[in-house]
């Protein structure tokens, strides 16, 4: 499979926007429910550009997104209240 040009420019963005969302909410859960949802998300839509399964690139991406919530401090990063409370 050949990745298009558009594909290689869009990708890094959205896995570098996915990540630095995941600092919604203060406290660990909160932030790993985020960052798990928006890892979905961006997982979902990289397999859409890639002529992957969605399913697989959902899973793995709000898996990755959820551990990336959950071990960054929300000292360092912390994008506000999330939308749930």
């Amino acid at each position: 499979m050949t990745l298009s040009r558009k594909t290689t420019l869009i990708a890094p963005l959205l896995l570098a926007a996915a990540l630095a969302l995941t600092g919604c909410g203060y406290n660990r859960g909160d932030r790993a429910i985020s960052g798990g949802a928006i890892g979905a998300g961006a997982g979902a839509a990289l397999s859409a550009m890639t002529g992957g399964s969605l399913l697989t690139g959902a899973l793995i991406g709000g898996a990755a997104g959820a551990v990336g919530g959950a071990v960054t401090s929300g000292h360092s990063i912390n994008l506000g209240q999330p939308a749930w409370r």
